[in-house]
């Protein structure tokens, strides 16, 4: 018998695989079982068929299951694999910690489902700017090929850390977590 994926089948699958922390998805190799109408917003809201869904633990839950095979998203089980869409980056890091100055600062970030990332060079920050306006997009990496957006009002704060730092053979404005310099603009482009 074959049972179409639904959210509530990859929900429960998930419940009983992940116990404590994140699953070993990247381990798993399930067969794909289609796309389910799930999509995550730029903003990191999670929609299911159409409508936002209001429960914040099955969010939660669904994020400790996605994984990104080359572009694509896909939440995945033991038994199980299927696709969805992801506007721009499956987390949004809403929130960080700062401790200590210079280059001797350590960076921790948060997202809106409870992952914690250090940035470093396990967890790098970078940014990418729209070609058209120029508007930064600032990502850290939280884990497996995973990387939360980081939210507006948080990058300003880390804005307020950054100095200007020969990198690479040029000056730029950036910030220092981990002992690794993270390079956001050019100190040239800078007003």
């Amino acid at each position: 018998m074959i049972v179409k994926p639904s959210a509530e089948n990859i929900a429960a699958a998930a419940k009983a695989a992940g116990k404590k922390g994140p699953p070993p998805v990247h381990l798993w190799n399930p067969p794909f079982c289609g796309d389910l109408d799930m999509e995550i917003r730029r903003d990191g809201t999670w929609w299911y068929l159409g409508t936002p869904m209001g429960r914040m633990g099955l969010v939660k839950l669904f994020s400790s299951i996605i994984r990104k095979d080359g572009d694509s998203f896909f939440l995945v089980t033991p038994v199980e694999k299927v696709g969805i869409r992801v506007v721009d980056a499956p987390f949004v890091a809403n929130d960080f910690r700062a401790e200590g100055t210079g280059r001797d600062q350590v960076l921790t970030f948060f997202t809106h489902v409870d992952d914690e990332a250090v940035a470093g060079p396990e967890h790098p920050i970078r940014v990418s700017r729209d070609p058209e306006t120029g508007e930064p997009s600032p990502y850290i990496h939280i884990r497996a090929n995973l990387e939360a957006l980081i939210d507006r009002k948080t990058f300003y704060r880390i804005v307020d850390l950054c100095v200007h730092e020969e990198h690479e053979g040029a000056q730029w404005f950036g910030l220092w977590s981990s002992g690794t310099f993270f390079p956001i603009i050019p100190s040239a482009e800078l007003p």
